[in-house]
């Protein structure tokens, strides 16, 4: 059905009335004021997942360099592999990072504000289903749900 071909009810006008223009301009602004509600909504949670994943690693470094002085001072050959091999205590499980956080390391802390970042595009797609079902937009409901099962999986399946 054409915007033409609509009722008067359909444009938001009453059963016996022909529609006028305010009716149709009152449908836009509301159409206007839901589109600016869900890019506020997903613009903070882009900026409040970015801004917290940051402040969780800062945090965790000035751990880190508290309870690793000798971190601080790079002196002679510097390798990356010393701070976070395979043998380090730097956590690469979930299991391991429990016990890194309820220990209270830096490590712990630093991991665990990446999984933030990591999480915050994820967060962002969620908040998009959630916008497209409040515009009641079943098509691109189902295609958002899609990606996300698609981002989750692919934490799974590596």
């Amino acid at each position: 059905m054409t915007r033409s071909e609509e009722t008067p009810v359909e444009m938001g006008g009453m059963p016996d009335q022909a529609p006028t223009g305010r009716d149709r301009v009152h449908h836009h602004d509301v159409d206007e004021q839901k589109l600016r509600q869900v890019e506020t909504a997903i613009s903070y949670v882009l900026r409040i997942g970015v801004v917290a994943s940051v402040i969780t690693v800062l945090i965790g470094m000035v751990m880190v360099f508290k309870q690793h002085p000798g971190y601080a001072s790079i002196t002679g050959k510097v390798s990356y592999h010393v701070v976070s091999g395979p043998t380090t205590s730097f956590p690469h499980t979930l299991g391991q990072l429990g016990t890194a956080l309820s220990q209270g390391t830096g490590d712990g802390v630093i991991v665990l504000g990446l999984i933030i970042l990591l999480a915050t595009p994820v967060l962002r797609v969620a908040v998009g289903v959630l916008s497209f079902i409040y515009e009641k937009d079943p098509p691109m409901t189902i295609v958002t749900l899609f990606v996300l099962a698609v981002l989750i999986a692919s934490f799974f399946l590596g």
